[in-house]
């Protein structure tokens, strides 16, 4: 009699630990989604750093996909803006130009959900020019197409940032660090890479 008690408790333990996984497995769901920010980028070189930041945008979709409770790979395909800005003040002529370069972007990151509203990303990210341009506004206004052949196409890095999530809205910062130059070999400035800080809202549709 105590035996069959016993056999019954492990088996009620069994099943209850069971439902207990399936239920947090059940919990853990591929998210899809729609997202868009800030940019703030400028061009650095391994001497130094462009201190005028150029204001830009970036938008796209993102997907999660969970490993775990806690940890998901996140891949996006986003458009956004890199550049650099600068500004001219002297006796003849003041005002910006402003160096435009609009990239299609893949990150692809590993997401960690410290708490249920507070994750930790980072990972890579590859990209492709698909548009270049030079504006300027003051003393002179103007504006000017670049050839892209004239710069690298791909451009490639490694992206750090945390958000908070808030559902189905999500806010973060995030970081990305040019590992590539933007110009081809043989320029006078074939050392310039990208430099980006980014401040996104997204959106789960799921």
């Amino acid at each position: 009699m105590k035996k069959q008690s016993f056999y019954l408790y492990a088996l009620t333990l069994f099943m209850t630990a069971s439902f207990g996984m399936l239920q947090a497995q059940e919990n853990v769901t591929t998210e899809f989604g729609i997202k868009g920010g800030l940019n703030m980028s400028n061009l650095y070189t391994d001497d130094a750093d462009d201190e005028n930041v150029l204001f830009g945008f970036n938008a796209g979709v993102y997907a999660t996909l969970p490993v775990s409770d806690f940890v998901a790979i996140q891949p996006e395909l986003l458009f956004t803006t890199r550049g650099s800005k600068l500004e001219y003040n002297n006796a003849l002529i003041e005002g910006n130009a402003k160096f435009k370069l609009n990239y299609i972007e893949l990150p692809l990151l590993v997401r960690v959900n410290l708490t249920k509203n507070f994750n930790i990303h980072a990972g890579g990210y590859a990209s492709y020019l698909v548009s270049s341009k030079v504006t300027g506004e003051g003393s002179f206004n103007f504006e000017e197409e670049f050839d892209t052949d004239n710069f690298n196409k791909f451009d490639a890095g490694l992206a750090a940032g945390v958000g908070l999530d808030f559902n189905p809205i999500s806010i973060g910062v995030r970081y990305n660090y040019g590992l590539t130059t933007i110009v081809k070999d043989g320029d006078d400035s074939s050392d310039l890479k990208n430099s980006n800080l980014s401040l996104y809202l997204s959106y789960k549709l799921n």
